[in-house]
């Protein structure tokens, strides 16, 4: 079979769209509506997607906009996705859970958890909080900085992996007849002695059916990627151009080499926030009517969060961006790209606001389904991604948008598959199945 993309659908309730909640096709209170998540996945599965996405924030937003915006209350991810566990059969349900206000022993049960009762599905976006008000939560008067969360993700990938293999595959064969339940030369004990982290293991839960669930990260900065070339197998990335996204995945995959690791071992999969029209008129007429429900100091607002936790409200709505320190609580990457993408085009802080409403600082595409595959073609085909994430303005209507029109494109091209390769997302994304590090 030639290679063919991957496709993850981001949900984040109502929509990626910051007004999605306003449309009157979307119900207002999707972030609680379990049969809305249901139809969602089974939307996805039918479409033959290889993953559904959940993101995540371990707080709240209490700023005087935040009454304004839909992002007050959703289910906890991993909760949610093993329910939907039981209402899907081929789909793989990734969860964002935080290194930064997380323990490892915590994260690895609860993933090694959702891989068992999913038949091996299961996949861990590993994060370093970007939200510096999660820190008031969990005991800091003051979010962790920059280098240091990432030394800590890397010594917690460390210990949650290696909690993973605290049994063989064969190791527990519960013979009744001998009364022995688990074969004592296949445990292993951790005891793990870090900068970071104390556990000594092992975990109370049998190896799972993937060996280990897949590793999703989403750091694009110099310190991002060097952790993603060393232990991610699937990234998420940010990027706004083909040329951009090209130099992205040649240098992430170039970095991969040092660590003993082959190029097919990671899956590059960009973001992409898609509007879908049966003409391309219907499309940006489509986009055009969530535009209209931004209202400027919600963009504004929004546009203050992703480029790394700033209050931009002081500043006048029609004045330029204004310079802002590097983000030690924040995203650097998506920092850096706001930054650049508002000196490109000269755009005032609420048209910034405004233009980031539904993509995010991702690439965005309106237009038909061909229109579309198209450009998904274009970037696979010329080395920027090995697949997408992809990002509808609003759900569900959004997502069937995709998977009713966009999906039979690509599949008409040869670029996706008509039926699942396997049973677990490892098998469908192509990755191999890790062997035990103690064996």
């Amino acid at each position: 079979m030639s290679r063919q993309l991957k496709l993850g659908a981001f949900l984040m309730a109502t929509g990626h769209h910051v007004a999605a909640w306003r449309h009157p096709q979307v119900p207002a209170n999707a972030g609680l509506d379990f049969a809305h998540y249901k139809r969602l996945a089974q939307i996805a599965e039918a479409a033959r997607f290889d993953t559904l996405f959940v993101a995540d924030s371990v707080a709240a937003p209490t700023q005087n906009i935040a009454s304004r915006m839909a992002r007050s209350d959703h289910f906890e991810p991993l909760t949610l996705l093993s329910a939907l566990s039981a209402v899907t059969e081929h789909i793989g349900l990734i969860a964002t859970a935080t290194t930064s206000y997380n323990e490892p022993y915590h994260v690895a049960r609860k993933f090694a958890s959702l891989d068992h009762l999913s038949g091996g599905r299961a996949g861990w976006n590993l994060v370093t909080s970007d939200n510096a008000a999660e820190a008031l939560n969990f005991g800091r008067d003051a979010h962790i900085g920059h280098a240091e969360r990432y030394s800590r993700a890397r010594e917690f990938h460390q210990v949650v992996t290696g909690l993973w293999d605290s049994w063989e595959d064969d190791a527990f064969h519960r013979d009744k007849a001998s009364g022995e339940y688990y074969d004592p030369a296949k445990l292993h004990v951790l005891e793990h002695v870090g900068e970071h982290f104390r556990v000594k293991g092992p975990l109370n839960v049998a190896r799972s059916p993937q060996g280990q669930p897949v590793i999703v990260q989403a750091g694009s900065s110099e310190t991002g990627r060097e952790l993603a070339a060393q232990t991610a197998e699937v990234v998420f990335t940010a990027q706004t151009s083909l040329a951009g996204a090209q130099a992205f995945y040649a240098d992430l995959k170039g970095r991969l080499a040092k660590y003993g690791r082959s190029a097919d071992s990671l899956k590059i999969m960009p973001g992409v926030f898609v509007v879908v029209g049966q003409t391309e008129a219907e499309a940006q007429e489509k986009c055009e009517t969530f535009q209209q429900l931004v209202e400027p100091e919600v963009g504004v607002a929004l546009l203050g969060r992703m480029l790394g936790n700033f209050d931009l409200s002081k500043y006048p709505l029609d004045g330029p961006l204004p310079e802002l320190p590097l983000t030690e609580s924040g995203q650097q990457s998506r920092q850096k790209l706001l930054t650049e993408l508002a000196g490109r085009e000269n755009l005032s802080l609420a048209e910034l606001g405004r233009k980031i409403a539904g993509g995010r600082g991702h690439y965005s595409l309106v237009g038909t389904p061909a229109q579309i595959a198209d450009r998904l073609q274009e970037w696979f085909e010329q080395g920027a991604a090995d697949g997408f994430n992809v990002l509808v303005p609003h759900l569900p209507g959004g997502l069937e948008d995709f998977a009713h029109g966009v999906v039979p494109e690509l599949q008409r091209r040869g670029l996706f598959r008509t039926e699942y390769e396997g049973r677990t997302l490892r098998e469908n994304l192509g990755l191999a199945r890790p062997g035990n590090r103690f064996v």
